[in-house]
Order: structure tokens, then sequence, then C-alpha cells
């Protein structure tokens, strides 16, 4: 397994390592029984971590939301303006504990982007069951720009008020192609998902689908306030160099 990730923060002191070959080839070398169980004893015994997590989760949304309300406004005005199609999508993605939830976005593609997915799967630029093309003939004008910078993906500070995501999580994936997920894989969803996560800072689309679901493993072992703030802090660094971002 391949994967050179050697970017390190430093939080309060702790250094957050993004992550190594080794640390990839161990999660991959368990058994899928000693993860899940490993993994779900983690997830619960962090209660002081979960509270922490869910107050600035519902801090930094309402900020997030008041601050951006502008930009949000000009986004609406320039989707409306190009093809007059709704301003946000709306899909049904699998969240906590595998339950299914309504994703917000702003609608990057064409109005007909859902039935013309069939006649392009067959182009996937990604293994395993997660779609993504290059030029992908749907995306609009407008679109691939909001794509690039990742503001299509900001109306999901309404979810992580909901509490239906996190700011950090492993991002959450449409129904259908979750349900061709292996049980091992599925454990991502022992957490909520999040706007941002290992996959969002090292590349991304140009990460293969069994990495990324072993970073996201990597995640739920790993996660802390410090492994937190030390992602939200690459997730800057790799919104603003836009890699792996279409």
């Amino acid at each position: 397994m391949q994967a050179e990730y050697n970017d390190i923060v430093a939080v309060n002191g702790e250094n957050i390592a993004l992550e190594h070959n080794s640390d990839l080839n161990h999660v991959a070398d368990r058994s899928p029984e000693t993860d899940q169980e490993a993994i779900s004893i983690n997830v619960k015994t962090k209660i002081i971590y979960s509270v922490i997590k869910r107050a600035f989760d519902i801090v930094s949304s309402i900020i997030g939301l008041v601050l951006l309300a502008p930009l949000f406004l000009v986004v609406a005005i320039l989707i409306k303006k190009e093809d007059g199609g709704p301003v946000f999508f709306i899909q049904e993605r699998t969240g906590h504990n595998n339950k299914p939830f309504k994703m917000y976005k702003f609608r990057t593609m064409c109005e007909n982007a859902s039935e013309m997915h069939k006649f392009l799967l067959e182009q996937n630029e990604l293994d395993g069951p997660a779609f993504k093309m290059k030029d992908d003939p749907r995306i609009t004008r407008i679109g691939k720009t909001l794509r690039k910078t990742s503001i299509d993906e900001l109306p999901q500070l309404l979810n992580v008020l909901k509490g239906e995501m996190s700011i950090v999580g492993p991002r959450p994936l449409p129904v259908y192609e979750t349900d061709q997920m292996t049980q091992q894989q599925m454990t991502r969803h022992l957490v909520k998902p999040g706007l941002t996560c290992y996959w969002q800072v090292m590349g991304r689309t140009e990460i293969p689908f069994e990495e990324w679901m072993e970073l996201d493993q990597k995640y739920l072992e790993k996660r802390s306030v410090a492994t937190d703030i030390g992602l939200i802090i690459m997730t800057f660094r790799a919104l603003s160099a836009g890699d792996g971002a279409y």
C-alpha cells in the first residue's frame, strides 16, 4: 500500500502526523473483527471528547453561517443566474450509525445530473463504489469554481448545527455507494460524518478508495481534540492549494 503522507502539525505540544506507510499497513493487516471491536470501544469511551466536540460544532457552525451569509447570497444569485435551477442540491447520505440524512450542498451540476450518472459510470476515475470524474460534463460553469474552492460544501454547516454532521469526521457518502462497502469499511459510521478529515487534506480524489477507507479507520482510532485541531489547520492549507478538488 503506497501512502506518502508526512505532514506534521504541532497542536498544544502534540505532533499530529498525517499519516505514514507503516500506520496504514498496520490498519490493513488487522482482521475486520479486531478493528470493529477496538474502534467500537474507543468510540464509546470518549465521552468528554464527544461533549467538547459537539460544543465546538454548535459554536463554529453558528459563527460560520452568520459570517458567510453574504457569500451564500452571492453564490445563490450566481447559480440562479446561470440556469435558473435550484440553488441547493440535497442528497441522502449515510450518517452516524448508518442512519441516512439529507446533506446540503450548493448545486454545482445540471438539473438532470442524477439521470446522467448511470451513463458516466464507466468513466469513473476512482476505484471502489465512490464516483469522481475530473471533466464531468454535468458540472456547470459556476459549479467548477465552487468545487475548486470547496465553497459548495459550506451549506453543510446546517447539517453540523442540526447534529447530523461534525466539523471533523469521515466524509459522508451517498447511501447507494455505502451499500457496496464491506463490513469493516462501514465502521466509519460509528462516528458522525464531517466536513473534513484525513482524506480532505491528503489529496482527496488522488487517493485510492481503499486508502481513503483506511484513513477513516485511522481517524476513528486517533480522534481527539488535538487531532481535530490539526486536521482543521491542514484543511485550510489544502484549500489554499486546491489539491485534488474537482
